[in-house]
């Protein structure tokens, strides 16, 4: 028989979406799960969007340019002048989702075996992203205690090596909902410079942050014109995550002419979905202002509940949408899927990821979770019950 790749082999399981058969078998037992799993808002898609997708005039939904339309690469550009980020269309290629201009970026400036140094935990498919490109991630921890602040520069020093390429961050952060504060991005700025590195920021959660915290972005630094490399979404922003639209931003010409190679490859950004997104930049700023309010009643009520159960370590996000938990069990793999072989409460049960995926270093939380409080108040209200009574019969 002709055998799988090694590449293949080392391709980690998604720990949001590994679980989806235990959840499917659920649902035919006739159970209700709250999906505390997957970062799924449902917040409605702005309307501006969907009637766009609605009212076309296309006759033939033919290729756009590979590095996205002009059009809506010059709005993007009009959108990153409101928050202070001073690009023009040039500067950006539109990918399909935030998932592939993180794969164009690794490509672009890593090769085979080279390092990229990762705060954990950090977003899951980092993982699967890195041993696609055939790329080590080196972790820095960061720590439930500290609320995942940025670990010391010293810990980041430590690790470089001949081999390092690039520091990657997510902020807001996602598994963590950590902000990165504009002090803590002028250090990385200030190693990325020292070893003439990449800074790489994933910032797709730009616009969820909280309690009057102002999002800073690596390209609002100037001394970073030519290490910096956004990643960019129109998924979580708008309530898009099926349009896959997503774009990669850098005042490097050289990053920006060696990605555009790697969208040519792929032809081109999905067609119907740039006409969504180009039509999103126009929603209104009370759409987000609502979408805000909303998740910090969501936050609020999360970690209100969750701090109440006996043995359950919780740190408080200042951003995105999600938490990591740590419960007191030994195994939460174990754990997310006895809830739903073995679990109900009157009928209901709660789908959690495990949080060993979103770190590199083996045994690192293995008894924590990540949820997504994507549920309105009643759902997560219920969520947090089923896991409190959960936890006081769950025999590891």
């Amino acid at each position: 028989m002709p055998s799988i790749s090694k590449k293949g082999l080392e391709m980690p399981e998604s720990p949001i979406r590994k679980l989806v058969p235990y959840a499917e078998n659920a649902y035919k037992q006739g159970k209700t799960v709250y999906h505390l799993n997957i970062g799924q808002p449902d917040i409605k898609t702005p309307q501006v969007a969907l009637d766009a997708v609605a009212v076309h005039s296309l006759t033939t939904i033919a290729y756009t340019r590979s590095e996205g339309s002009d059009a809506y690469r010059s709005k993007i550009a009009n959108y990153y002048s409101k928050h202070q980020i001073d690009v023009t269309k040039e500067d950006i290629i539109v990918t399909t989702g935030g998932s592939e201009a993180l794969l164009f970026a690794f490509g672009s400036i890593m090769d085979v075996d080279d390092e990229v140094i990762i705060p954990e935990p950090f977003y899951a498919n980092y993982n699967g992203f890195s041993v696609a490109s055939g790329v080590k991630v080196v972790p820095v921890v960061s720590k439930i205690e500290d609320n995942f602040a940025l670990p010391p520069i010293e810990e980041f020093e430590k690790l470089i090596t001949k081999k390092t390429k690039a520091i990657l961050i997510c902020n807001p952060g996602n598994p963590t909902g950590y902000i990165y504060s504009k002090e803590e991005i002028q250090k990385l700025a200030a190693i990325v410079k020292k070893h003439d590195l990449f800074l790489i920021s994933d910032e797709v959660y730009r616009e969820f942050a909280y309690d009057g915290i102002e999002h800073y972005s690596i390209l609002q630094e100037k001394t970073l014109d030519d290490n910096a490399i956004i990643i960019d979404s129109v998924s979580k922003r708008y309530s898009m995550c099926g349009a896959r639209i997503g774009c990669l931003v850098s005042k490097n010409k050289e990053v920006i002419k060696t990605a555009l190679k790697f969208a040519q490859a792929r032809l081109s950004p999905p067609t119907l979905a740039q006409i969504a997104s180009e039509a999103a930049l126009d929603t209104p700023q009370s759409y987000f202002d609502e979408v805000k309010e909303e998740y910090v009643k969501r936050r609020n009520t999360l970690i209100n509940g969750l701090q109440e159960i006996d043995g359950v370590i919780v740190a408080k996000p200042k951003g995105a949408f999600y938490c990591i938990v740590e419960l007191p069990v030994k195994n939460a793999d174990h754990f997310a899927q006895w809830l739903l072989e073995s679990y109900d409460l009157d009928g209901e049960t709660v789908m959690v990821a495990p949080a060993a995926g979103f770190y590199s270093t083996p045994g690192m939380g293995l008894n924590q979770i990540r949820i997504a409080y994507v549920l309105n108040n009643e759902s997560l209200v219920k969520a947090i019950n089923i896991l409190k009574e959960a936890l006081k019969v769950y025999k590891d």
